[in-house]
């Protein structure tokens, strides 16, 4: 049985990463700091609580083994990280340094899967925005990402260690408690006036969590050598004001919807992924916006305790 570690696997993208491995017959140790009966363990063969870095990662790698390895800790907010640079850098550019040594150390040969974002772009010159365009970051998170990134390429180049690099857009879906869907239901469900930043026309590249692991799956099994990046979206552009219309219809909540023109820092403007290198592996984004946002209110109203 193959197996794969997942860091931050009591996250948003980390439960989801779980569920999937295991689903596809990987055995799935699950590395986080949370406690046990908080950790999704229906779906880890084993769970090690550990903050990483920790010296005992590195005895967990040579008893396990793993043929891939899903770096799914770190921090993700660019708001945070516009407060807190120093935080940001030490929980993504540190971090990801610490786990490629140790893999560097105990094991050279497993795969290793960078969560990188669209947000090493900052605006791109043009849409849809391929791997092969510039990387201009506009907030700490994106250049910390990119950190990452250069991070990867230096491991797999001078110690052969293989790694993919996906470029996640705006991922969304159950167990997300932040970021602009989540602020939406939130309004909704509590009944207050739908009042967004920005214009409303700014635009994400929404892709459902259960696409984004699908490929992960994909990435992991792939065999390809070096280095390798990706982009990760649906290949659609969405408005952030038709993103909120759409939530209000299903929420059946429809009414106006007012955005109070300030633009949020370090955020780009528009966003929409070119696919074409993930889709000759033979990955297609399945969900739509308009099914992600309807299963995501199910999520939303039965967490928030609504009928």
């Amino acid at each position: 049985m193959r197996t794969v570690f997942v860091t931050g696997v009591a996250g948003f993208l980390g439960r989801h990463a779980a569920a999937r491995f295991s689903r596809d017959g990987w055995r799935v140790v699950g590395i986080d700091t949370v406690a046990p009966e908080n950790a999704p363990q229906e779906w880890c063969g084993r769970y090690v609580r550990l903050g990483l870095p920790e010296a005992g990662f590195d005895a967990v790698l040579r008893e396990e083994k793993p043929q891939a390895l899903v770096h799914c800790a770190g921090r993700a907010s660019v708001p945070m990280s516009m407060q807190d640079p120093g935080g940001d850098f030490s929980a993504n550019a540190v971090l990801t340094f610490e786990i490629l040594e140790a893999l560097r150390r105990e094991a050279p040969g497993c795969r290793m899967i960078y969560l990188s974002s669209a947000a090493v772009y900052g605006n791109p010159v043009r849409l849809p925005v391929s791997e092969e365009d510039a990387v201009v970051p506009l907030s700490p998170y994106g250049f910390h990402k990119r950190m990452g990134e250069l991070l990867c390429e230096e491991y797999s180049l001078i110690y052969g260690i293989p790694s993919t690099v996906v470029r996640i857009f705006s991922a969304y879906g159950p167990g997300l408690r932040r970021q602009v869907v989540w602020d939406i239901f939130r309004r909704l469900l509590a009944g207050e006036r739908l009042r967004l930043h920005g214009k409303g026309g700014e635009s994400r590249d929404f892709i459902h969590a259960a696409d984004v692991v699908r490929a992960l799956a994909l990435f992991a099994g792939s065999g390809t050598e070096g280095c390798t990046v990706y982009n990760l979206g649906s290949g659609q552009e969405t408005a952030i004001g038709d993103l909120a219309r759409i939530a209000a219809r299903v929420m059946g909540r429809e009414g106006a919807v007012e955005f109070d023109g300030v633009a949020t820092p370090g955020q780009p403007v528009n966003w929409r992924a070119e696919m074409s290198r993930a889709r000759a592996l033979g990955f297609e984004a399945r969900i739509s916006i308009e099914d992600g946002v309807r299963t995501l209110s199910a999520w939303v109203q039965a967490e928030q305790g609504v009928a």
